[in-house]
């Protein structure tokens, strides 16, 4: 993982955000971006990679404007606006845009991946898993 002021920033805001937050296993949900973290490689994608569901969960405490006040460039307040999916807008059509954008790819296959493993629910299986295993086969092919 890239350690930076920006990224130490981005680590704070995202515990934060999901202080209180857990997954469907009850494990604290702040554990899934810091794991798409550690898999990224460059500052930008660390960032991303952590703050990538804080409007989505947040977006009542935190705005993408909050964001760029702290620093954060376009790339990253660009990205996270890609992946930040509108319910207005069918998953596929929203997938379909994130495979326009390599960093905003790279998380969302990490993400993908994550919440396809099943080990996360003592074996069970997401509720959108279909649909997940078809994002997943979309941006892998791409």
């Amino acid at each position: 993982m890239f350690y930076s002021p920006l990224v130490k920033k981005a680590s704070l805001i995202t515990f934060d955000a999901h202080k209180e937050d857990c997954d469907k296993n009850g494990y604290p949900y702040v554990m899934h971006p810091f794991y798409l973290a550690f898999q990224m490689e460059d500052e930008n994608s660390v960032c991303v990679a952590l703050l990538h569901d804080v409007i989505e969960d947040h977006g009542d405490k935190y705005s993408f404007d909050y964001l760029r006040q702290q620093g954060f460039n376009e790339d990253i307040i660009s990205t996270l606006k890609l992946l930040t999916h509108d319910t207005l807008i069918p998953y596929m059509d929203y997938i379909k845009k994130i495979g326009e954008n390599e960093l905003a790819k790279r998380v969302k296959i990490a993400d993908l991946k994550h919440n396809l493993d099943s080990s996360r629910l003592d074996g069970k299986e997401f509720n959108k898993s279909v649909q997940y295993r078809q994002a997943l086969s979309y941006l892998t092919s791409l």
